[in-house]
């Protein structure tokens, strides 16, 4: 059950004010320094606010509780709880009318529109710079509403008297034209004028008319916008603390307020004391101007500032920015029941379990011990044979008495614990464990679910919450437990693949030696081959011969049963780790024997079966090594391909494995072999003694002769700029080609080095197997370091010529510390771009949640492969229709059948059928198209990636794709850093490409985008490089005849730009003629929604694609969903809509049905593209949208509005502290229904 309806925000009239207050505050008085006890009628008064302790007036008279809600007779104060000092507000009865300044200076002025005055105009009367006639009288000439100077005031008065006119100054005046105006008369003339005006008249119109019908459907009176009396906060929620040296800290707001008393309070005494108006215009100037200062600070003019120029913080500066009320205090809160350590690697754990230091869990599990030990002796006595107490039991955890020990290790087996570490970029920021009670003091995490936290282990910190409640329990065992949580949601790939020693154990293991002189043993069974490994018979690499029915566990093709096979003894061990069986009680998983997608798919390959009669040894010596086919294929020279001995299991194989034990078996399967893998890659990493010393690094005998040959080329390209024959630009990048050319060289000898000695050199087993290390580092330890990056990003012209082997000079370092500055500053700087990327992405569509079965729609959308300008392929079909609906039925082209019919399901299987058959497209169900309110349908969905199930409703896919595309963002820009700076690809360029897509801003370099369809009739090159485009406009391929001529479009191209179309050319509207990106909101005006959509997925998909990162279309479907939420009004029918005004497009369908029953003139509207910054803004509710950005404006419309939230989103449910109405949240899961499941099982 939801815990209010709505929650609904005004303007508060000045008898609402006073009927919220429990009294006037008069005088500016604190606490007196003396007693320490709340001044009477001052800002703490105990009268007005309550007593500072229960039940106890401020004269010590009365005392007891039995007198509740009697007030003393004394001292007049009320007998309650302390705790109302944090509820009962006050207020001052203002001595002036004071303008609200959210009404005055947010833009546009509310105030300003309402009298249809310029702000500055406004402002000037509010701070009795200038006065308005508001009366003219009988004066001639003079009009209602003229703004005067003072002078100019006193000269009318001297001229005409002063009974003939009224000029008015201030807030009184402003007061006086709200109250006057007759709204409905006025919002009557605008519409009339509306429809007659000129186009700029009319968008002021249309803004003045907005804030008139806003006025009127809210109930709100615009004389409101002044106050006459000002709500004080309640005491406690402003307090004044005393320090050790006996001075006081207080809250600025008590400044604030201090300061409005003291000059009310003055200004009171000025009208009392008939004091001339120069003075009290001033004073009520100061007075305008701290209320200003209490309601926002620095507004206007100065900001009030204490010592050191700190500005003292407004009630608008509690509530914006990421430290105000919303962002600290409301989305996000310290929670009890947490603890943090450092991270050190658990390699004895579990998938599903993590290390707790046991002084850690007593604290964490405090209230269950206590729980426990009280359960455990009743009412009698403990050990000692004292009687146990709630204190007894705190004091037994404090010891560390063993009973308390023992209860500890009872509770934490059932109990799972939540680990987290900062920046949770995605939901596997945050997963579940089982405890095991660890020594020392760091928590102990498994070393496979490192990537999911982005976690290493050099001194990380990571946060424990233990759940309290059995639900909170149940919700992190069934859907949080780290084994479950092995596919990432971005892409449904696994997330958990083995890295650095299990890789290189696993690598070890699968090595195959061809000259091992104990080749070719015959064994019967396994046993036999691990007493011959024992008994060092044979050895891991030793390649073997077995029968092939003699391995139980393993799938071979029917007709390899009876027949014998090579492998060796460390292959037979990594086959361990497969799951046994099926169900039915078969092996699934074939013989795993060479790193080949064949292998694991259709099973082992015929060439290891050894032939029938052959000589075994004879068969053995015919292989060759991978290093030797290679010299060979140099050579030209043949040999037979199934002879070449098989490479040891790289880290990229080992995922291709897990993904494929996660098809076949699912999570628990999945999870009990990565735990197998993961010790078999520690153990033998262990035993294969690998390591690296500095002589592992060869020198390099080509390099003397590289960089001679360098060297004279740069003299030559010196010699030549000298001459003057280039210029310094071009000799710049003539050098740093050549010292590129340099370097690439050296790294093709290095690549020949490793390729030839993979097998000897350790170094070389660590990056080959994909462990650590890649060519680069190779380049830079043994070759040269090269170019380095200036802070500016270009490259310098002075290469760094040593290798670290050989150690760096002086200048070399100090050249090389440029680039690596750059690295840390960048990623430092990148970082934040991202992570504010991530916060507008999840604050756009956090209430995109899947609604519904299906939302009945017929519309889809047709996908195929998305391909470069230059053919190459960057998402394949299959990636874009796994996993989702069809629209429509698929048909194979080759024979004509349906492989699926409409609205059904593409699974891994039918999604590859599909795509062998040659299908080049399918119309697919998809979010853009999907017509659910709020959210999405299961059909549009799909499935959900992070389990490879059909989606469930209540699922939160919106933040889900916020996230998915926000992590990866940042992780592109943290990467940067790895390189130790240096030049060559910046991977930045992505992220400033992504953020200008979702903002749809207009892009760096636009492409002219043709606005018709049509044929390119001519192309002349103008001046300055500039080309003339002439397009003559065809429709459905006939040409568009106006005046006996075919009708032309001209385009002229930016400097430079040549076009990338040729006369005769067939283009259609929307299609680029330039080179450069297309400008999306160009392209919706002259093509259709659809074409927007698909330009936005594919481009987001290229930045990311480039970087090897992998998302799911229908994340980023969900993005453009909400950015293409509105529409805009251009003529409003028979509707109370403004022209130009933006409306939710299920809200205007609605509308158009309405108007269809009642035989009304529906509205047009036309499809409107947003930014996600201001789609979030634009959101329905303002709790959401005042938590996201420009709070004050936000707030100032809610108000102006009457707008109610109903409280749909989920961050709008989190502020109010309720749970968030998805997942577990939308159905009510309660103990009860907990405990009846249970006994049910």
């Amino acid at each position: 059950m939801k815990k209010y309806d709505y929650i609904q925000l005004g303007i508060a009239s000045p008898e609402e004010i006073r009927s919220w207050s429990y009294g006037e505050v008069k005088k500016h008085e604190t606490i007196n320094y003396r007693t320490l006890k709340p001044e009477r009628d001052g800002l703490f008064c105990e009268v007005i606010f309550g007593p500072t302790k229960d039940y106890q007036c401020a004269c010590g008279k009365s005392k007891r509780t039995t007198e509740k809600g009697k007030r003393c007779e004394k001292c007049g104060v009320e007998l309650t709880e302390s705790k109302v000092r944090r509820e009962r507000m006050g207020h001052i009865e203002l001595a002036a009318p004071v303008v609200h300044t959210w009404f005055l200076r947010n833009i546009p002025s509310k105030i300003a529109l309402l009298l249809d005055m310029k702000t500055k105009e406004v402002e000037e009367i509010v701070y009795l710079a200038s006065y308005i006639v508001t009366d003219p009288g009988e004066i001639e000439g003079l009009s209602k509403g003229r703004i005067m100077t003072e002078q100019e005031v006193s000269l009318f008065q001297r001229e005409y008297g002063y009974k003939k006119f009224t000029a008015l100054t201030g807030a009184e005046a402003i007061k006086k034209l709200l109250q006057e105006l007759d709204l409905e008369q006025i919002a009557e003339e605008l519409r009339k004028e509306i429809k007659t005006t000129t186009k700029q008249k009319r968008e002021k119109i249309i803004k003045r008319l907005d804030v008139i019908e806003a006025f009127i459907d809210s109930g709100n009176k615009p004389e409101w916008m002044v106050m006459e009396v000002i709500p004080v906060l309640p005491p406690d929620l402003r307090p004044m603390v005393q320090l050790d040296g006996g001075r006081f800290a207080t809250t600025d707001l008590n400044d604030l307020y201090r300061r409005i008393l003291n000059r009310n309070n003055r200004l009171r005494k000025q009208f009392e004391q008939r004091a001339p108006s120069l003075i009290t215009k001033n004073e009520k100037r100061m007075l305008q101007e701290a209320v200003d200062a209490l309601i926002d600070n620095g507004k206007r003019n100065r900001k009030v500032v204490v010592e050191k120029n700190r500005p003292l913080k407004s009630l608008s500066d509690l509530l914006r920015g990421k430290q105000g009320r919303f962002r600290q205090n409301l989305l996000g809160k310290r929670v009890d029941y947490s603890g943090r350590s450092v991270i050190a690697v658990g390699p004895d754990l579990q998938m599903y379990q993590c290390g707790i230091p046991r002084e850690m869990a007593l604290i964490l599990f405090k209230p269950f011990i206590i729980n426990a030990l009280l359960n455990k002796y009743g009412d009698g006595a403990d050990s000692l044979g004292t009687k146990i107490s709630i204190k007894r039991a705190k004091e037994m955890i404090e010891e560390g008495h063993p009973d308390a020990m023992e209860e500890l290790e009872k509770i934490v087996v059932e109990h799972p614990v939540l680990l987290n570490r900062a920046p949770t970029l995605h939901r596997l920021g945050i997963q579940a464990f089982e405890p095991k009670l660890v020594e020392g003091k760091a928590i102990r995490l498994h070393p496979l679910v490192t990537p999911a936290f982005n976690a290493d282990f050099d001194g990380d910190q990571m946060a424990v919450h233990v759940p309290l409640s059995e639900e909170a329990q149940a919700e992190a065992r069934l859907l949080m437990l780290a084994s479950k949580n092995i596919l990432a949601p971005k892409d449904g790939k696994p997330i958990v693949t083995p890295s650095q020693d299990m890789v290189l154990g696993n690598y070890y293991l699968t090595i195959e030696d061809k000259d091992d002189p104990r080749n070719g043993r015959v064994f019967k069974d396994i046993n036999e081959v691990e007493i011959a490994y024992e008994n060092k018979e044979i050895g891991l690499h030793t390649r073997i011969i077995l029968p092939t029915k003699s391995l139980k566990n393993s799938k071979f093709k029917p007709e390899q049963l009876d027949r014998l096979f090579v492998t060796t003894y460390g292959k037979i061990v990594f086959n361990t780790i497969f799951p046994d069986s099926n169900d039915v009680g078969e092996p699934k998983i074939p013989f795993i024997n060479e790193p080949t997608i064949e292998n694991i798919t259709v099973g082992l390959s015929d060439r290891f079966l050894i032939p029938r009669g052959a000589n075994i040894k004879e068969f053995l010596s015919d292989w060759i090594t991978e290093q030797e086919a290679k010299k060979l294929d140099k050579k030209g020279k043949k040999y037979n391909k199934d002879l070449v001995i098989p490479h040891p299991f790289r880290k990229r194989f080992l995922s291709q494995i897990i993904a494929e034990i996660f098809k076949q078996f699912k999570l628990v399967e999945t999870s009990k072999s990565l735990d197998k893998m993961k010790d078999l890659g520690f153990k033998y990493s262990t035993l294969s003694g690998i390591t690296v010393s500095a002589f592992d690094i060869k020198d390099i005998e080509t390099k003397k002769d590289v960089l001679a040959a360098a060297d004279k080329e740069v003299e030559k390209l010196n010699e030549d700029y000298e001459m003057g024959f280039i210029s310094a630009e071009e000799r710049r990048n003539l050098v740093i080609k050549v010292w590129q050319k340099a370097k690439n060289i050296l790294e093709q000898d290095i690549v020949k080095d490793v390729e030839e000695n993979f097998t000897e050199n350790d170094l070389y087993i660590m990056s080959d197997s994909g462990a650590r290390g890649n060519i680069s580092n190779f380049v830079q330890l043994s070759g040269m370091r090269g170019l380095m990056a200036k802070p500016n990003g270009e490259s310098m012209d002075i290469p760094i010529r040593s290798s670290f082997r050989e150690g760096l000079t002086m200048s070399e370092f100090f050249i090389s510390s440029h680039g690596s500055r750059k690295g840390s500053t960048d990623t430092a700087l990148k970082t934040a771009e991202s992570g504010y990327l991530t916060r507008r992405l999840v604050d756009v569509s956090q209430e995109v949640v899947v609604r519904e079965d299906d939302c009945g729609t017929d519309k889809g959308m047709e996908v195929s492969e998305l391909r470069e300008n230059d053919g190459n392929v960057f998402v394949p079909l299959i990636d874009r229709i796994r996993g989702r609906f069809t629209n429509k039925p698929v048909i194979n082209p080759k024979t004509n059948k349906v492989i699926l019919g409409a609205d059904e399901y593409i699974d891994d299987n039918k999604a590859e059928e599909i795509v062998k058959a040659g299908v080049k497209s399918v119309n697919i169900r998809t979010n853009l198209t999907c017509n659910s309110r709020d959210g999405v349908c299961v059909k549009c969905y799909g499935s959900d990636l992070s389990t490879g199930e059909i989606v469930e409703k209540g699922e939160v896919v919106g933040i889900i794709a916020a996230q998915s595309i926000g992590e990866p963002g940042t992780q592109l820009t943290m990467r940067t850093f790895h390189s130790g700076g240096v030049a060559g690809e910046d991977i930045t360029q992505g992220l400033p490409r992504i953020q200008e897509l979702f903002e749809a801003r207009e892009p760096k370099g636009k492409a002219i985008i043709s606005e018709v369809d049509g044929i390119v009739k001519s192309i002349k090159e103008e001046k300055d490089n500039r080309f003339e485009i002439k397009i003559a406009h065809y429709y459905n391929k006939k040409p568009v005849v106006s005046n006996g001529e075919i009708e032309e479009k001209t385009y002229l191209t930016d400097s430079g730009k040549a076009p990338i179309v040729k006369v005769n050319d067939f283009v259609k509207a929307g299609e680029p003629l330039t080179e450069g990106f297309i400008h999306p909101k160009e392209l919706l005006r002259v093509s259709t929604v659809e074409a927007v959509e698909e330009y936005i997925l594919s481009e987001v998909q290229k930045v990311y694609r480039s970087q090897g990162v992998e998302i799911a279309d229908k994340h980023i479907e969900i993005i453009i969903k909400q950015m293409m939420q509105k529409v805009v009004v251009i003529n409003e029918g028979d509707t109370n809509f403004l022209p130009g005004e933006q409306v939710s497009k299920h809200k205007i369908i609605d509308i158009i049905k309405d108007c269809a029953k009642e035989g009304l003139k529906p509205p047009v509207v036309k499809p409107l593209l947003l930014g996600i910054t201001r789609a979030s803004l634009k959101s329905d509710s303002f709790l959401s949208a005042a938590s996201f950005q420009e709070t004050t404006r936000v707030l100032t419309e809610a108000a102006i509005r009457g707008k109610k939230d109903t409280l749909e989103g989920l961050k709008e449910n989190i502020v109010i502290g309720g749970l968030i109405p998805a997942g577990t949240g939308a159905v009510d899961i309660s103990e009860e229904n907990i405990i009846i499941n249970k006994e049910g099982a």
